[in-house]
Formats: C-alpha cells, sequence, structure tokens
C-alpha cells in the first residue's frame, strides 16, 4: 500500500492522540470527514494501524521498579523460555537479538525481590544481565515528517 502525504499526516495525528473523532481529525488533516474515516479503515485494513491502546502509568499501579534483563539461553532452551516469558506477567516487551545474548527484555516490577525471583526462575533456562532503570528520557514517538 502507498502511504501520501496525508495518511502520513493522519497516522502522525493518531499517535498524538488516538481518541481523536474523524470529525477532529478531519479537520486537522484539511479533509472531509468520511475521506478521513476512508483513509483510517484503509490503513487499519492493510495492517498499518495495528491496534489502538492505552499508555499505563505503571509506577502508580504499584510497580516502580524497572529493569532490562539480557537472557543468553542455555542449551536450545528457546521453547521453553518463549513460554515462560509469554506468560510471565511483569514483562513489557521481549525481543530475540543479534550480539552477545539472546533476548532483551523490559520487566516493571513491585520491589527488587521479584528481579531476583525472576533471575532465580530463568536460571534453568539462561544467564542473566540485569540493569535497573533509574530514569527515563521521554522521546515523541511520532513519525518523523519525511519517511526515508
Amino acid at each position: 500500500m502507498k502511504i501520501d502525504d496525508i495518511d502520513h499526516l493522519i497516522l502522525q495525528q493518531l499517535q498524538v492522540d488516538a481518541r481523536v473523532s474523524m470529525r477532529e481529525l478531519a479537520k486537522k488533516v484539511n479533509l472531509s470527514a468520511p475521506s478521513v474515516t476512508e483513509r483510517v479503515k484503509r490503513l487499519e485494513s492493510a495492517g498499518i494501524i495495528e491496534e489502538y491502546t492505552i499508555k499505563l502509568n505503571k509506577k502508580k499501579l504499584g510497580l516502580p521498579v524497572a529493569c532490562i534483563v539480557e537472557l543468553t539461553i542455555k542449551n536450545g532452551q528457546y521453547p521453553r523460555f518463549q513460554q515462560f516469558i509469554a506468560e510471565y506477567p511483569y514483562a513489557e516487551f521481549c525481543y530475540r537479538i543479534a550480539g552477545q545474548a539472546c533476548y532483551v527484555l523490559k520487566l516493571q516490577l513491585p520491589d527488587l525481590s521479584m528481579l531476583e525471583s525472576f533471575i532465580n526462575d530463568v536460571m534453568p533456562l539462561a544467564t542473566t544481565v540485569s540493569h535497573v532503570v533509574l530514569s527515563e528520557v521521554k522521546i515523541k514517538n511520532i513519525l518523523p515528517s519525511e519517511q526515508r
């Protein structure tokens, strides 16, 4: 699917506020509401817009400790680890990566003792290197004006 400048602008606006009404979005991109609705549906059908979601404040939900963990799988235990991490309630993301480690993941935990429990749980499957997050740099995470 070819994305034009209007589609790009629609995507930028939806990243700022995915709850915006089609009428308001249409005003922001200088199109009619039916045209914008059709374009958004086309972007959804093409899989460019995958889902609409909310961002939760994990600290206010009692999960103040963020950790980045690098895992190196032992003895080909990839399927067991993937099943374990897919069901682990404190995992925010898990990526298979190239480099010294096999995976990098983010945990959002109630306290550091849970990091120790996590390490103990995965010890039969992987070695770990853990990094406790001290602070976060806020990134806009909006499509650039020009696609490269």
